[in-house]
């Protein structure tokens, strides 16, 4: 059992309709047939979404997005249409506001690997493989690949595991052509990506994207190499052999899985509140990323 420990009642705006309460956005339509997508502060970890929220994470991750998506505009079209409030909207949606294409979503999470770890490390300790690629020995946790691998994964409900899939079930899923387009484009804006965060000081060990259609061209979709969808690691402290530290929900997981919180991870009980400071600690790890990667101050 995993989930909201407590799902919250969307806001009701005039004019938008409420479509779907996700681990972090809430999603509507307005009357001109766009999406109307709004980044909470809610945070989630081991399948779950806690009943503390972090100030201004949903800020930083619409914020980092936007700066992404000018960056890489060369590379593939995005959804997004405007960052204007809709009339009736609440100010606390201010900065956390995008409006977008209504797209045909490709079902398949697009990942993009360049260093092992995570689930791709447990598979590659087990078979020399990740997504069944076949991968040099030698390798340990937080080893450079030999070059960038597209690892695609089914997308999960939430409170349910993404599954990664081979290439091949890609492609018998979304069709030959299809599953050709997302892996060229997932590896070349992971690419882009990896060299300007790189000029920054960061490791891009992952990330994930989606992509949906608009009249037949591929366009990059929700959210995009924020410290939700990627594994961003300090360069330098990077070091091949053990766990990275990372500018992400780090602080949250380890404070849930140590004796403080009293939780236990297998049981079928909600996770408790977050305390002030890993609160606080979680915070200044996203505002950190945002402003090592844009050059700019979060304000």
């Amino acid at each position: 059992m995993s989930g909201f420990v407590e799902k919250p009642e969307p806001i009701q705006v005039p004019g938008l309709v409420h479509l779907h309460t996700g681990k972090v956005r809430d999603l509507y339509r307005d009357e001109a047939g766009d999406l109307v997508m709004v980044a909470s502060d809610r945070i989630s970890a081991y399948d779950w979404v806690l009943p503390t929220e972090i100030p201004d994470k949903g800020r930083v991750l619409t914020q980092l997005s936007l700066w992404w998506f000018d960056q890489l505009r060369d590379l593939a079209p995005n959804h997004v249409i405007s960052t204007e409030l809709p009339e009736g909207a609440p100010a606390y949606w201010a900065g956390r506001t995008l409006v977008c294409k209504s797209l045909d979503m490709v079902p398949v999470e697009c990942v993009a690997r360049g260093y092992l770890t995570g689930s791709g490390l447990a598979e590659y300790r087990e078979s020399r493989t990740v997504c069944g690629l076949a991968l040099p020995e030698g390798l340990v946790d937080g080893s450079e690949l030999p070059g960038p691998i597209f690892t695609p994964a089914t997308k999960a409900e939430v409170g349910e595991h993404d599954e990664n899939v081979s290439y091949e079930e890609v492609a018998r899923q979304v069709g030959a052509e299809t599953a050709a387009q997302l892996r060229q484009l997932t590896l070349a804006v992971y690419g882009r990506a990896r060299d300007i965060a790189r000029e920054r000081g960061i490791v891009l060990a992952d990330t994930k994207f989606e992509f949906g259609f608009d009249d037949g061209t591929l366009v990059l979709a929700d959210e995009v190499l924020t410290p939700d969808s990627s594994r961003f690691w300090p360069a330098e402290s990077w070091e091949p052999g053990h766990a990275q530290p990372s500018y992400d929900k780090q602080f949250v997981r380890d404070w849930l899985t140590g004796p403080e919180s009293g939780w236990d991870r297998k049981s079928e009980q909600p996770p408790p509140a977050l305390p002030g400071q890993v609160v606080e600690a979680t915070r200044a790890k996203y505002i950190e990323a945002y402003e090592r990667l844009t050059g700019t101050r979060w304000s």
